[in-house]
Protein backbone atom coordinates (compact mmCIF):
# COMPACT_ATOMS: atom_id res chain seq x y z
CA UNK A 1 0.00 0.00 0.00
CA UNK A 2 1.58 3.59 -0.67
CA UNK A 3 2.30 5.48 2.26
CA UNK A 4 1.16 8.85 3.05
CA UNK A 5 2.35 11.46 1.54
CA UNK A 6 3.56 13.23 4.87
CA UNK A 7 5.72 10.11 5.28
CA UNK A 8 7.62 10.78 2.57
CA UNK A 9 10.23 12.65 2.15
CA UNK A 10 11.38 12.62 -1.51
CA UNK A 11 8.47 14.24 -2.44
CA UNK A 12 7.34 18.23 -2.65
CA UNK A 13 3.72 18.37 -1.11
CA UNK A 14 0.82 18.73 -3.12
CA UNK A 15 2.97 17.38 -6.08
CA UNK A 16 2.83 13.67 -7.70
CA UNK A 17 5.36 11.62 -6.27
CA UNK A 18 8.15 11.04 -8.64
CA UNK A 19 7.86 6.88 -8.89
CA UNK A 20 4.05 7.86 -9.94
CA UNK A 21 5.30 10.39 -12.61
CA UNK A 22 5.80 8.75 -16.22
CA UNK A 23 6.57 11.85 -18.40
CA UNK A 24 10.56 14.19 -17.76
CA UNK A 25 10.56 16.82 -19.72
CA UNK A 26 13.85 18.69 -20.84
CA UNK A 27 16.07 15.95 -19.45
CA UNK A 28 16.46 14.13 -23.15
CA UNK A 29 20.39 13.75 -22.84
CA UNK A 30 20.66 12.09 -19.13
CA UNK A 31 17.81 9.25 -20.84
CA UNK A 32 19.86 8.85 -24.22
CA UNK A 33 22.88 8.78 -21.67
CA UNK A 34 21.82 5.48 -19.87
CA UNK A 35 20.32 3.84 -22.88
CA UNK A 36 23.63 4.34 -24.30
CA UNK A 37 25.56 2.57 -21.62
CA UNK A 38 22.34 -0.06 -21.67
CA UNK A 39 23.18 -0.89 -25.24
CA UNK A 40 26.43 -1.30 -25.14
CA UNK A 41 26.06 -3.97 -22.58
CA UNK A 42 28.69 -1.98 -20.21
CA UNK A 43 26.01 -1.34 -17.34
CA UNK A 44 27.72 0.45 -14.38
CA UNK A 45 26.78 -0.72 -10.79
CA UNK A 46 26.26 2.60 -9.51
CA UNK A 47 24.74 6.00 -11.12
CA UNK A 48 24.85 9.19 -9.83
CA UNK A 49 22.06 11.02 -11.06
CA UNK A 50 23.02 15.34 -10.64
CA UNK A 51 21.31 18.61 -10.90
CA UNK A 52 19.63 21.44 -9.26
CA UNK A 53 17.17 20.49 -7.22
CA UNK A 54 13.95 20.05 -8.56
CA UNK A 55 14.69 19.35 -12.29
CA UNK A 56 13.34 15.56 -12.08
CA UNK A 57 16.32 13.96 -10.99
CA UNK A 58 14.11 11.36 -8.90
CA UNK A 59 11.53 11.18 -11.86
CA UNK A 60 14.59 9.82 -13.94
CA UNK A 61 15.77 7.23 -11.09
CA UNK A 62 12.38 5.93 -11.08
CA UNK A 63 12.19 5.91 -14.89
CA UNK A 64 15.15 4.11 -14.96
CA UNK A 65 14.43 1.74 -12.46
CA UNK A 66 11.00 0.82 -14.04
CA UNK A 67 12.55 0.60 -17.33
CA UNK A 68 15.34 -2.44 -16.09
CA UNK A 69 12.52 -3.70 -13.68
CA UNK A 70 10.54 -4.32 -16.70
CA UNK A 71 12.86 -5.18 -19.36
CA UNK A 72 11.83 -8.73 -20.63
CA UNK A 73 15.47 -10.11 -20.58
CA UNK A 74 14.98 -9.57 -16.46
CA UNK A 75 14.64 -13.39 -15.61
CA UNK A 76 19.04 -13.08 -16.41
CA UNK A 77 19.00 -12.75 -19.86
CA UNK A 78 19.24 -9.29 -20.23
CA UNK A 79 22.28 -8.75 -22.04
CA UNK A 80 21.54 -12.10 -24.41
CA UNK A 81 22.36 -11.31 -28.16
CA UNK A 82 18.75 -11.97 -29.19
CA UNK A 83 17.13 -9.24 -26.54
CA UNK A 84 15.41 -6.78 -27.89
CA UNK A 85 17.28 -3.34 -28.51
CA UNK A 86 15.65 -0.95 -26.23
CA UNK A 87 15.00 2.70 -27.59
CA UNK A 88 13.68 4.40 -24.70
CA UNK A 89 13.28 4.02 -20.95
CA UNK A 90 9.32 4.60 -21.47
CA UNK A 91 7.50 1.21 -20.78
CA UNK A 92 3.55 0.35 -20.74
CA UNK A 93 1.27 2.40 -18.87
CA UNK A 94 -0.36 -1.15 -18.00
CA UNK A 95 2.79 -2.96 -17.14
CA UNK A 96 2.82 -5.13 -14.13
CA UNK A 97 6.00 -3.09 -12.63
CA UNK A 98 4.24 0.16 -13.11
CA UNK A 99 1.51 -0.91 -10.70
CA UNK A 100 3.56 -2.71 -8.25
CA UNK A 101 6.54 0.53 -7.88
CA UNK A 102 3.20 2.75 -7.58
CA UNK A 103 2.14 0.45 -4.28
CA UNK A 104 6.08 -0.24 -3.36
CA UNK A 105 5.23 -3.73 -4.02
CA UNK A 106 8.07 -4.79 -6.14
CA UNK A 107 10.36 -6.62 -4.04
CA UNK A 108 13.64 -6.62 -6.97
CA UNK A 109 13.57 -2.38 -5.74
CA UNK A 110 14.82 -0.97 -3.08
CA UNK A 111 14.33 2.72 -1.59
CA UNK A 112 16.71 4.50 1.08
CA UNK A 113 15.67 8.11 2.33
CA UNK A 114 14.89 9.69 5.25
CA UNK A 115 12.14 7.37 7.46
CA UNK A 116 9.70 9.14 9.54
CA UNK A 117 10.03 9.11 13.14
CA UNK A 118 7.15 7.98 15.27
CA UNK A 119 8.00 9.06 18.38
CA UNK A 120 8.98 12.67 17.52
CA UNK A 121 5.65 12.56 14.68
CA UNK A 122 8.02 13.81 12.02
CA UNK A 123 10.34 12.67 9.33
CA UNK A 124 14.10 11.98 10.42
CA UNK A 125 16.75 14.68 9.56
CA UNK A 126 18.90 12.19 8.25
CA UNK A 127 18.98 9.37 6.38
CA UNK A 128 21.07 7.14 9.41
CA UNK A 129 22.96 3.80 8.99
CA UNK A 130 20.33 1.88 10.13
CA UNK A 131 18.62 2.49 6.34
CA UNK A 132 22.07 1.73 5.03
CA UNK A 133 22.15 -1.67 6.45
CA UNK A 134 18.74 -2.56 5.06
CA UNK A 135 20.03 -1.47 1.96
CA UNK A 136 22.58 -4.24 2.31
CA UNK A 137 20.67 -6.48 3.55
CA UNK A 138 18.09 -6.33 0.63
CA UNK A 139 21.10 -6.98 -1.38
CA UNK A 140 22.27 -10.34 0.07
CA UNK A 141 19.35 -11.81 -0.67
CA UNK A 142 18.85 -13.50 -3.85
CA UNK A 143 16.45 -12.50 -6.57
CA UNK A 144 13.65 -14.80 -7.03
CA UNK A 145 13.85 -15.25 -10.62
CA UNK A 146 17.37 -14.52 -10.81
CA UNK A 147 17.32 -11.15 -12.48
CA UNK A 148 18.32 -7.75 -11.78
CA UNK A 149 17.62 -5.41 -8.33
CA UNK A 150 17.88 -1.94 -8.46
CA UNK A 151 17.91 0.50 -5.54
CA UNK A 152 17.32 4.01 -5.05
CA UNK A 153 18.63 6.56 -2.94
CA UNK A 154 16.68 10.05 -2.71
CA UNK A 155 18.94 12.07 -1.51
CA UNK A 156 22.47 10.80 -0.85
CA UNK A 157 22.68 14.58 0.54
CA UNK A 158 20.70 13.70 3.55
CA UNK A 159 23.20 10.57 4.61
CA UNK A 160 24.81 11.48 7.93
CA UNK A 161 28.73 10.26 8.18
CA UNK A 162 27.93 6.63 9.22
CA UNK A 163 25.29 5.77 6.11
CA UNK A 164 27.49 7.63 4.12
CA UNK A 165 30.52 4.89 5.19
CA UNK A 166 28.24 1.94 4.80
CA UNK A 167 27.03 3.06 1.37
CA UNK A 168 30.76 3.31 0.27
CA UNK A 169 31.37 -0.51 1.70
CA UNK A 170 28.58 -1.47 -0.74
CA UNK A 171 29.90 0.59 -3.47
CA UNK A 172 33.49 -1.04 -3.00
CA UNK A 173 32.04 -4.75 -3.30
CA UNK A 174 28.82 -4.59 -5.37
CA UNK A 175 26.59 -7.28 -5.06
CA UNK A 176 26.09 -9.14 -8.93
CA UNK A 177 22.92 -7.96 -11.25
CA UNK A 178 22.73 -4.74 -9.16
CA UNK A 179 21.61 -1.22 -10.20
CA UNK A 180 22.19 1.69 -7.51
CA UNK A 181 20.70 4.80 -8.56
CA UNK A 182 22.19 7.72 -6.18
CA UNK A 183 19.91 10.89 -6.22
CA UNK A 184 22.11 14.32 -5.64
CA UNK A 185 21.26 17.84 -5.40
CA UNK A 186 25.01 18.94 -4.47
CA UNK A 187 27.42 15.88 -5.27
CA UNK A 188 30.64 17.90 -4.21
CA UNK A 189 29.47 17.73 -0.83
CA UNK A 190 29.59 13.86 -0.99
CA UNK A 191 32.76 11.35 -0.06
CA UNK A 192 34.76 11.92 -3.31
CA UNK A 193 34.90 7.99 -2.67
CA UNK A 194 31.70 7.27 -3.65
CA UNK A 195 31.61 9.94 -6.56
CA UNK A 196 34.45 7.74 -7.69
CA UNK A 197 32.29 4.52 -7.95
CA UNK A 198 29.65 5.85 -9.27
CA UNK A 199 28.79 6.98 -13.20
CA UNK A 200 27.47 10.70 -13.55
CA UNK A 201 23.84 11.45 -15.12
CA UNK A 202 23.37 15.45 -15.23
CA UNK A 203 19.84 16.51 -15.11
CA UNK A 204 20.12 20.09 -16.37
CA UNK A 205 17.53 22.92 -15.34
CA UNK A 206 14.65 23.17 -17.48
CA UNK A 207 13.53 25.54 -20.11
CA UNK A 208 10.55 28.24 -19.44
CA UNK A 209 8.73 26.10 -22.32
CA UNK A 210 10.05 22.38 -20.47
CA UNK A 211 8.98 23.90 -17.23
CA UNK A 212 5.25 24.63 -18.06
CA UNK A 213 5.25 21.34 -19.59
CA UNK A 214 6.29 19.64 -16.91
CA UNK A 215 3.84 21.96 -14.48
CA UNK A 216 0.47 21.36 -16.63
CA UNK A 217 1.84 17.11 -16.66
CA UNK A 218 1.82 17.58 -12.74
CA UNK A 219 -1.98 19.45 -12.99
CA UNK A 220 -0.69 22.75 -12.23
CA UNK A 221 -2.07 25.74 -14.44
CA UNK A 222 0.88 28.61 -14.64
CA UNK A 223 -1.99 30.78 -17.26
CA UNK A 224 0.71 33.92 -18.53
CA UNK A 225 2.86 33.48 -15.41
CA UNK A 226 5.13 30.80 -16.84
CA UNK A 227 7.95 33.42 -17.86
CA UNK A 228 8.16 34.24 -14.34
CA UNK A 229 7.86 31.36 -12.64
CA UNK A 230 10.74 30.00 -14.82
CA UNK A 231 12.91 33.23 -13.38
CA UNK A 232 12.13 32.76 -10.18
CA UNK A 233 12.32 28.64 -9.87
CA UNK A 234 15.41 29.02 -12.44
CA UNK A 235 14.03 25.87 -14.40
CA UNK A 236 13.11 23.89 -10.81
CA UNK A 237 9.67 21.93 -11.38
CA UNK A 238 9.80 21.65 -7.17
CA UNK A 239 10.50 24.91 -6.82
CA UNK A 240 7.97 26.59 -9.24
CA UNK A 241 5.50 24.23 -7.39
CA UNK A 242 6.90 25.67 -4.10
CA UNK A 243 6.13 28.90 -5.35
CA UNK A 244 2.79 28.35 -6.76
CA UNK A 245 1.52 26.41 -3.36
CA UNK A 246 2.14 29.52 -1.17
CA UNK A 247 1.22 32.58 -3.44
CA UNK A 248 5.03 33.44 -4.36
CA UNK A 249 4.54 35.35 -7.24
CA UNK A 250 2.55 37.54 -5.57
CA UNK A 251 5.15 38.13 -2.73
CA UNK A 252 8.26 38.03 -5.15
CA UNK A 253 5.95 41.37 -6.97
CA UNK A 254 5.41 43.06 -2.94
CA UNK A 255 8.80 42.58 -2.02
CA UNK A 256 9.89 44.56 -5.48
CA UNK A 257 7.76 46.99 -4.66
CA UNK A 258 8.89 47.57 -1.25
CA UNK A 259 12.42 47.36 -2.34
CA UNK A 260 11.90 49.88 -4.84
CA UNK A 261 10.70 52.87 -2.43
CA UNK A 262 14.26 52.39 -1.22
CA UNK A 263 15.69 54.20 0.90
CA UNK A 264 12.24 55.08 2.05
CA UNK A 265 10.67 51.52 2.37
CA UNK A 266 7.36 51.44 3.46
CA UNK A 267 7.50 49.96 6.91
CA UNK A 268 3.86 48.99 7.89
CA UNK A 269 3.97 46.93 4.55
CA UNK A 270 7.36 45.88 5.24
CA UNK A 271 6.15 44.87 8.94
CA UNK A 272 2.74 43.23 7.61
CA UNK A 273 5.00 40.89 5.08
CA UNK A 274 6.69 40.04 7.76
CA UNK A 275 4.33 38.87 10.48
CA UNK A 276 2.45 36.77 7.64
CA UNK A 277 5.28 34.77 8.41
CA UNK A 278 4.21 34.01 12.02
CA UNK A 279 2.40 31.37 13.54
CA UNK A 280 1.55 27.58 12.84
CA UNK A 281 1.30 26.73 9.37
CA UNK A 282 3.02 29.67 8.12
CA UNK A 283 6.46 27.76 8.12
CA UNK A 284 6.18 27.36 4.04
CA UNK A 285 5.49 30.77 3.68
CA UNK A 286 8.39 31.58 6.25
CA UNK A 287 10.83 29.35 4.10
CA UNK A 288 9.69 30.88 0.91
CA UNK A 289 10.29 34.51 1.78
CA UNK A 290 13.57 34.54 2.78
CA UNK A 291 14.32 32.13 -0.49
CA UNK A 292 12.94 35.53 -2.40
CA UNK A 293 14.30 38.14 -0.66
CA UNK A 294 18.10 36.19 -1.25
CA UNK A 295 16.56 35.86 -4.45
CA UNK A 296 15.73 39.54 -4.95
CA UNK A 297 19.59 40.38 -3.84
CA UNK A 298 21.27 37.73 -6.18
CA UNK A 299 19.53 39.16 -9.01
CA UNK A 300 20.11 42.79 -8.07
CA UNK A 301 23.61 42.25 -7.79
CA UNK A 302 23.85 40.29 -10.92
CA UNK A 303 22.07 43.39 -12.56
CA UNK A 304 24.35 45.71 -11.43
CA UNK A 305 27.59 43.80 -12.61
CA UNK A 306 26.52 43.16 -16.12
CA UNK A 307 24.92 45.74 -16.72
CA UNK A 308 21.80 44.12 -19.24
CA UNK A 309 20.00 46.53 -21.52
CA UNK A 310 17.10 44.31 -21.13
CA UNK A 311 15.85 42.86 -17.95
CA UNK A 312 13.55 39.46 -17.89
CA UNK A 313 11.65 40.47 -15.13
CA UNK A 314 10.10 38.04 -12.82
CA UNK A 315 7.59 40.79 -11.52
CA UNK A 316 6.31 44.20 -12.59
CA UNK A 317 8.37 46.83 -11.52
CA UNK A 318 11.80 44.70 -11.04
CA UNK A 319 13.30 45.98 -14.45
CA UNK A 320 13.15 49.52 -12.53
CA UNK A 321 14.12 48.53 -8.93
CA UNK A 322 17.75 46.97 -10.17
CA UNK A 323 18.29 49.86 -12.11
CA UNK A 324 17.31 52.35 -9.45
CA UNK A 325 19.85 49.69 -7.12
CA UNK A 326 22.19 48.82 -9.28
CA UNK A 327 22.85 51.57 -11.37
CA UNK A 328 26.37 50.37 -11.72
CA UNK A 329 28.80 47.64 -11.59
CA UNK A 330 30.56 48.80 -8.35
CA UNK A 331 26.97 47.93 -6.56
CA UNK A 332 27.23 44.77 -7.42
CA UNK A 333 29.67 44.36 -4.72
CA UNK A 334 28.15 45.58 -1.68
CA UNK A 335 24.41 43.86 -2.84
CA UNK A 336 26.56 40.10 -2.92
CA UNK A 337 28.19 41.04 0.19
CA UNK A 338 24.20 41.72 1.51
CA UNK A 339 23.23 38.41 0.50
CA UNK A 340 26.30 36.35 2.04
CA UNK A 341 25.45 38.49 5.15
CA UNK A 342 21.81 38.00 5.65
CA UNK A 343 21.81 34.48 4.22
CA UNK A 344 24.28 33.59 7.12
CA UNK A 345 21.93 35.56 9.54
CA UNK A 346 18.94 34.09 8.91
CA UNK A 347 20.54 30.48 8.75
CA UNK A 348 21.35 31.17 12.57
CA UNK A 349 18.36 32.53 13.17
CA UNK A 350 16.41 29.30 12.34
CA UNK A 351 19.25 27.29 14.30
CA UNK A 352 18.51 29.03 17.50
CA UNK A 353 14.48 29.40 16.62
CA UNK A 354 14.16 33.44 15.96
CA UNK A 355 11.02 34.99 15.81
CA UNK A 356 10.70 35.17 11.91
CA UNK A 357 8.92 38.74 12.09
CA UNK A 358 11.56 39.71 13.06
CA UNK A 359 14.00 37.72 11.47
CA UNK A 360 12.34 39.06 7.46
CA UNK A 361 11.68 42.75 8.76
CA UNK A 362 15.57 43.24 9.66
CA UNK A 363 16.12 41.75 6.53
CA UNK A 364 14.15 44.68 4.99
CA UNK A 365 15.49 46.94 6.33
CA UNK A 366 19.03 46.18 5.90
CA UNK A 367 17.88 46.36 2.12
CA UNK A 368 16.92 50.14 2.70
CA UNK A 369 20.18 50.67 4.76
CA UNK A 370 22.10 49.58 2.19
CA UNK A 371 20.39 51.66 -0.52
CA UNK A 372 20.55 54.45 1.09
CA UNK A 373 24.58 53.64 1.89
Amino acid sequence: MSEDIALQSDCVEGAPHPRETSLLFGQDKAQNDFLTAFQSKRLHHAWLITGPRGVGKATLAWKVARFLLAEPGNDGGMFEADAPISTTLDIAADHPIMRRISALAEPRLFLCRRPWDDKAKRLKRDITVEETRALKGFFNLSATDGGWRVAIIDAADEMNNAASNALLKILEEPPEKTIILIVSHQPAGLLPTIRSRCRELRCEKLSGSDLASALDSAGFETGHNHKALAELSDGSVGEAIRIIAEDGLKRYAELVGLAVQSPQMDRPTALRLANACVGKGNEATYDLTLRLIQLLLARTARFAAMQPETVAEAANGEAVMVSKLGPNTQCARKWADLLAELTARSTHARAVSLDPSSVILDMLLKINETARD
